[in-house]
């Protein structure tokens, strides 16, 4: 089985991808860990991504097709795998569909996780992060002991600048404008379906599973 996820940032997708892959057992292909392996491998290609994420931008699309068709050509995706992050774009996505239809093989389904906005804003501004250990928390969702201060190393906690309202917005905009013509490219394929990721995390893999006609365990 052939599984695409889209969603927003803060909507659970990498959580509920990694989720559906173990359940599954097929592989979870996500474009950043591609993007890091292959700069760690310092291939001709992770060479190209490192530099423009060094710059804080956009890999080009060339580089990331590359890249992710170089890995769907893997043994281990013969007999399915699933897609997080990848494809941003429609050419992407158009890219993608080529590919696997070279090989005899389609997507099955593209599931959209989809949360409202003003869940997504208090997901991502409130997470503080360690100055000393790193270590992530969340105003709501996961608070320290002590506000200010990181229960394991005691050191200051800090609001990043990406996780300033401002800056998530911005990031909210951009995405949604991609995923919203993603989502448009498979509803004409008649492959997309949405589900709720503003539940419990099992309750949202649970509706996910049946999207895919497949009877979960309930966990």
């Amino acid at each position: 089985m052939i599984i695409l996820l889209l969603g927003l940032p803060g909507a659970g997708k990498g959580t509920q991808a990694k989720r559906i892959a173990d359940y599954l057992r097929i592989p979870h292909i996500s474009t950043g860990d591609l993007f890091r392996k292959a700069a760690q491998e310092r291939t001709e290609l992770g060479l190209q991504a490192r530099e423009y994420m060094e710059k804080g931008e956009l890999v080009p699309d060339g580089v990331t097709i590359g890249l992710a068709v170089k890995r769907l050509a893997r043994a281990d995706c013969e007999k399915g795998f699933l897609l997080d992050g990848f494809p941003r774009n429609v050419i992407q996505a158009e890219a993608l569909d080529q590919y696997l239809a070279s090989r005899f093989m389609r997507i099955d389904r593209v599931i959209d996780v989809a949360v409202d906005e003003t869940l997504l804003l208090e997901r991502l501004t409130g997470r503080r992060v360690c100055s000393g250990c790193g270590v992530s928390y969340h105003t709501i969702h996961q608070p320290p002991k002590n506000a200010d201060c990181c229960d394991l190393c005691e050191a200051r906690l800090i609001h990043r600048e990406d996780d300033q309202e401002s800056t998530v917005l911005e990031r909210l905009r951009i995405n949604k404008d991609l995923t919203d013509s993603l989502a448009g490219y498979y509803k004409a394929a008649e492959i997309l379906r949405t589900v709720d990721g503003s539940q419990e995390i099992g309750a949202v893999s649970n509706e996910i599973l049946e999207c895919l006609d497949i009877r979960s365990d309930g966990k």
